[in-house]
Formats: C-alpha cells, sequence, structure tokens
C-alpha cells in the first residue's frame, strides 16, 4: 500500500507582508504620507511667503522714511528783516520775541534769493522752524551769514529717492550739482510727535503714547488675570455659578474688540468722566479686552502642573496658600507669561476701541502723563494712511515697521521669559 502525499494550501496570516494586499496597502500608506508631508509643506511655504511679501513690501515703500532729504539754504540775517536781540532768546520771554520775528518769511526769501524764482517750493512748509530752532541753538548767527541744512518739499525729497516726476528730478539734478542737496537718516522722525507736514513727522508721540497705554494696560490686567485664573483653578468650587464665569471669560475672549471701545466709552467716559483720549483709559479699555485672554491662557497653564506637586506639598505640611505661590505658580509662570504677552501683543496693535475712546486727536506733542492727550502707533498709521499728500505713503510704511519691531520685541521677550522661568520635572 503506497503512502499519499496532500497537498495543502499555504495559507497566509493577516501581516504577511510579502502577499500582493498587502504591498498595496504598504504603498498606499506611503503615497499618503507623502502627500501629507507635501500638503504640509506647501502651507508652510504659502505662509512664508505672504510674510515674505509683507515684510519686502514693507521694508521697500517704508525704507524711504528712515531716510530724509535736505537742501542747504544760505541766510544772511544781518541784511534780514529779522530783528532780535539774541539776549531775548535766553530769557523766559523768547517765545514772545520769537513770534514777533518774521522767520518763515524770512526762510522763504532766502530760498528764493539761493535758488531763484519760486525757491522757497524747493523746501519743506516747515522749514521755517529748523531755521527757528538754529536760532535757539546759536542766537550768535543772528550777526551775520550762515548755511542751514532744511528738509526738502516732498516732491523734492520723492525725486531725490528715484520716485519723482520729470520736473522734481531736474530740480533735484541742479540741487546736486550745487552741492545743495543730500539725503540723511531721518532721525528727526524718531523723536518728533505728529504734524501736518509729511517731512516733519514723528513717531515718537505715537510711540510713547503706545508705551503709556501698555503700561496702564498690563499693570491692571496681569494681576488680576493671574489671580483670577489661581481662584477659578485652585479655590472655586465647581457648581453652575462657576461654569456660568468660564463660560463668560471664554465668551469676553472672542468678542469683538470694537465691543470693549463701546463699554469703556460708555463707563470710562459718560460714567466716570475721566480725560477723552488719554493714556489711562485706553490703558483701562485695553486691559479689559486682554484680561480673559491671560485667565484662560493662566488656568491652561496652572492645570498643566501635575498633582502629584500638589499632594506632596501638602503631606509635608504646606498650606494650600503656600502650594499655590510656592510651587503651583512658579511652575505655571512661563505659560502664564507667554500668554500674556500674546494678549499684550494683540492689545497693542488695536485700532478700534481707541477710536471709540477719541484717541484719533492730532497729537502734535508728545504725551508727559497718564492723563495727557496721546495717540497710539495703530491709530497714527491709519491716520497717515488717509492723508492725500504722497509723502504720507512711506512715512505710514515706516511706522508699520516700527510697530512690528516693537511687536517681535515683545514676543522675543516672552520667549527669553518663558526660557528663564521654565522648569522641568
Amino acid at each position: 500500500m503506497s503512502d499519499t502525499v496532500v497537498n495543502e494550501p499555504v495559507r497566509r496570516t493577516p501581516t504577511d507582508w510579502k502577499s500582493k494586499a498587502m504591498r498595496s496597502r504598504i504603498a498606499s500608506r506611503y503615497r499618503s504620507e507623502r502627500m501629507f508631508r507635501g500638503i504640509g509643506l506647501g502651507a508652510v511655504l504659502l505662509s512664508a511667503s505672504f510674510l515674505a511679501f509683507l515684510l519686502f513690501t514693507m521694508i521697500g515703500d517704508g525704507a524711504g522714511g528712515f531716510r530724509q532729504t535736505e537742501v542747504k539754504l544760505p541766510i544772511n540775517f544781518a541784511t534780514s528783516s529779522i530783528i532780535l536781540d539774541p539776549a531775548l532768546l535766553k530769557g523766559p520771554d523768547k517765545d514772545a520775541a520769537l513770534a514777533s520775528a518774521d522767520i518763515e518769511g524770512t526762510t522763504g526769501k532766502a530760498a528764493d534769493q539761493a535758488f531763484g524764482e519760486d525757491g522757497a517750493r524747493l523746501l519743506s512748509d516747515g522749514a521755517w522752524l529748523i531755521v527757528q530752532d538754529a536760532i535757539l541753538a546759536n542766537p550768535e548767527i543772528l550777526k551775520g551769514k550762515v548755511d542751514i541744512w532744511v528738509p526738502a518739499a516732498t516732491a523734492i525729497d520723492s525725486a531725490a529717492k528715484g520716485r519723482g516726476d520729470a520736473a522734481s528730478e531736474g530740480a533735484v539734478a541742479k540741487l546736486r550739482k550745487s552741492g545743495s542737496l543730500q539725503t540723511v537718516f531721518n532721525m528727526p522722525f524718531l523723536t518728533r510727535a505728529d504734524s501736518t507736514d509729511p517731512t516733519m513727522v514723528g513717531i515718537w508721540g505715537a510711540f510713547k503714547g503706545s508705551l503709556l497705554t501698555m503700561f496702564v494696560t498690563i499693570v491692571l490686567a496681569f494681576p488680576v488675570g493671574v489671580l483670577s485664573a489661581l481662584y477659578l483653578e485652585e479655590y472655586a468650587p465647581r457648581n453652575r455659578w462657576t461654569d456660568l464665569i468660564e463660560v463668560s471669560i471664554n465668551n469676553l475672549a472672542a468678542v469683538p474688540s470694537i465691543i470693549f471701545g463701546l463699554l469703556g466709552l460708555a463707563v470710562f467716559l459718560n460714567v466716570m468722566h475721566l480725560p477723552r483720549s488719554a493714556p489711562l483709559v485706553g490703558g483701562l479699555t485695553l486691559a479689559l479686552m486682554t484680561m480673559p485672554v491671560i485667565v484662560i491662557a493662566g488656568r491652561n497653564a496652572i492645570k498643566s502642573v501635575p498633582p502629584s506637586i500638589r499632594d506632596a506639598a501638602l503631606g509635608i505640611g504646606a498650606s494650600r496658600v503656600q502650594v499655590v505661590f510656592h510651587h503651583v505658580l512658579p511652575l505655571a509662570l512661563p505659560g502664564i507669561l507667554t500668554g500674556t504677552i500674546i494678549g499684550m501683543a494683540r492689545a497693542l496693535g488695536e485700532t478700534a476701541p481707541l477710536l471709540m475712546i477719541g484717541m484719533r486727536a492730532f497729537i502734535s506733542a508728545p504725551p508727559t502723563g497718564l492723563v495727557d492727550p496721546a495717540t497710539v502707533l495703530p491709530v497714527q498709521i491709519f491716520l497717515w494712511s488717509d492723508e492725500v499728500s504722497k509723502g504720507f505713503v512711506e512715512k505710514t510704511s515706516a511706522a508699520i515697521i516700527v510697530l512690528l519691531a516693537f511687536l517681535m520685541t515683545m514676543n522675543a521677550i516672552a520667549i527669553y521669559l518663558r526660557n528663564r522661568f521654565e522648569r522641568r520635572w
């Protein structure tokens, strides 16, 4: 009797990597992964391209705002109509003495004599203010002839930077040939306040207003926000009232900023009668807007602290207050600071709530205190963008560059503080 061999079919397990179906599934997974990575990379490149376009556009348009074209103006004060006693310019009556002198008319006549008919059109409308400052700095120049570098008119300034018309470019060529034209760093742009003349404007008034407003905002929003987060996370009982408060805080963080402006207008101006257009009112309004963001970020940071740290501190006899302020708060501080800086950066770029409380006034002098009339950088940018003169275009872009630099500085501070206070466990 012969033995028979039965060929049993080969059984393939679901994890058989050599089967055709498994190889097809693996290839499909790899394709999906490559597609996902490609989409992610494309999204990153698209975002980076938009950011690069924004930066290059702002830098290209605003770089000219940090440069100023000046014209050398020869003035012979000895033969001019200005009659001033240099001794008066050093006393308390110097303002009255300057007001009685026709410095503006003398500046225009000197320009006509130096550059021909309509030579005054080559100069900025505020050129006489530079002449006045030169007289105040050295009253002895009233006794003779002196050359003073004054700002050029907007058309001449644009032509000197390669963006002018044919007539202006011709005037620039003549001034360069005679050595009466120069382009220098526009330091007054960083030290002056607002002006109706684009060649005389500066951002210091708005920048100082932003600093004062942010000071009031951080002083009010940070402690109140952090203490509120600590209470809600560590002490508040879990009931319907606490749930209602949490929902309200989350809703407040999503409320449009102009609503906070209406609230500030109704409460701080109409009820409390605080001074309009003051950094104090602006800071109070922005503090209301920033506080919910700090509370939410603070609660998330406090919640991320492991419960074992609280239990260990309580186990060795620490009180609840010691647990919170000696252990929980230091560990949650990096997250709290990061959320605070994000909220402050949002407040720094806000315009709508500040427009509602009147911080869009023309401010020709930097504020000296929290209750002085002031404006802020975003509002100043908004006002300049609405001006008709072409000279304000590059000043608007230059102010945007300063605002972006301010925001990046705040983000850098946030990163430093987070790394400085971060503790690993």
